[in-house]
């Protein structure tokens, strides 16, 4: 098989790669290991409206489980902060049909889509990389390609055959685990997280509702902890009485929370989504930043297929790391001050921050926050707090 570019791994980057270049008249196949592309899920499956949009994906109600209207967020001692809109600013999606759904679009876009299909290494000929080893349907394939894009998530295979350094330490994981299940008594129209250093070392608690009575239950901790994810969220749910006797799915997933690669171009190579480390580092979730990191490159792989030019690759890296590694690196920086926060400091910020104080910190646009907090009291009371702080600045 021969095409001008291989799309490994038909999550969420792979995808909007794959339609992007097949829009522009190239020859594009995309490969996902997974018998059924979407399935099983390793998400939470919340994202924000906006990207429909900024993305071109259709607001298909076939994928949209519920539309939500903000977040409340609880302290260890029990105190509240809700960032509530008038109108819709986030969707809980169904990551197995909206991932096919994807793969769709791209086919319907040109692109050859083929699942079952699993990465085993790169075909390197005259010293260059000419395409991959594959099995397609436990029978070897090989695939020549001028471009190939390692979509393969947190594990590429791709990018590690490449000679891409995709390593990170084990600290910049978290390990999360989620149940779908039956759940009643939080508003249906919120995300709900909870956060306390007895609750979920390093990360959160959260409740993303599905329906009026069922959600996505889940936790993520730092995947170097000595106790388990499983092992806080179920006593997360002991504590607060919650029944696990309707338990419809289990998901236990990796999550990149910080090693962004810092080459994300090689030769004619190059790494979008987990595989890059494209994620989040504060809330770990990295469906929007797949979709801009697959938009950027596949602007440059038109552009180096238009110009026949493989050097335009780099520019993939360039622009990614000026539009969103230095905002994720800012990210980067909140995650690891927080990691020293105290519960009673944790209960502080959340009593006194607003809550679009919060969304700025999580976005990684904190400066103007941070410096109002300085002239708090309570702030300016204790060293190591204003400490912490200033790291930030």
């Amino acid at each position: 098989m021969k095409y001008d570019v291989v799309v490994v791994g038909a999550g969420i980057a792979g995808p909007i790669v794959a339609r992007n270049v097949a829009k522009a008249g190239y020859s594009v196949l995309l490969i996902d290991k997974k018998p059924a592309i979407g399935s099983p899920k390793q998400c939470a499956e919340g994202i924000s409206i906006k990207v429909f949009d900024k993305y071109d994906i259709p607001y298909d109600r076939r994928y949209i489980n519920r539309e939500i209207y903000g977040a409340k967020i609880y302290s260890p001692g029990g105190y509240e902060l809700e960032l509530r809109y008038n109108e819709v600013s986030g969707v809980i999606l169904e990551r197995k049909v909206f991932d096919k759904m994807l793969a769709y679009y791209a086919a319907k876009a040109g692109a050859d889509v083929l699942a079952r299909t699993e990465a085993l290494d790169v075909i390197r000929k005259d010293g260059k990389i000419a395409g991959i080893k594959a099995k397609h349907e436990d029978e070897p394939v090989e695939i020549y390609a001028e471009i190939i894009v390692a979509a393969d998530g947190v594990e590429s295979t791709v990018a590690r055959k490449a000679g891409i350094n995709t390593y990170a330490p084990p600290h910049e994981f978290d390990s999360s685990y989620e149940y779908e299940m039956l759940i009643e008594g939080f508003d249906p129209d919120l995300i709900h997280l909870w956060f306390g250093n007895e609750v979920a070392p390093r990360g959160y608690v959260w409740v993303f509702p599905k329906d009026e009575d069922r959600a996505n239950v889940g936790i993520g901790i730092a995947s170097d902890h000595q106790q388990t994810a499983k092992y806080y969220l179920d006593k997360w749910l002991k504590e607060n009485n919650i029944p696990m006797k309707k338990i419809l799915e289990v998901n236990v997933g990796l999550v990149p929370v910080g090693g962004f690669v810092k080459e994300l171009a090689k030769e004619n190579v190059l790494v979008v989504g987990d595989a890059a480390r494209q994620v989040n580092p504060m809330h770990g979730g990295g469906m929007a930043e797949a979709m801009e990191a697959g938009t950027i490159a596949s602007k440059w792989i038109v552009k180096a297929l238009e110009e026949e030019n493989l050097s335009l690759l780099q520019n993939y890296t360039t622009e990614w790391w000026e539009k969103d590694g230095k905002r994720l690196e800012r990210v980067l920086r909140v995650r690891r001050v927080t990691e020293k926060f105290t519960d009673e400091d944790l209960d502080l910020f959340i009593q006194i921050l607003s809550g679009a104080d919060a969304e700025k910190i999580a976005g990684g646009d904190y400066v103007e926050v941070i410096k109002a907090l300085l002239t708090h009291p309570k702030v300016l009371m204790s060293r190591r707090r204003l400490s912490l702080l200033k790291e930030l600045l």
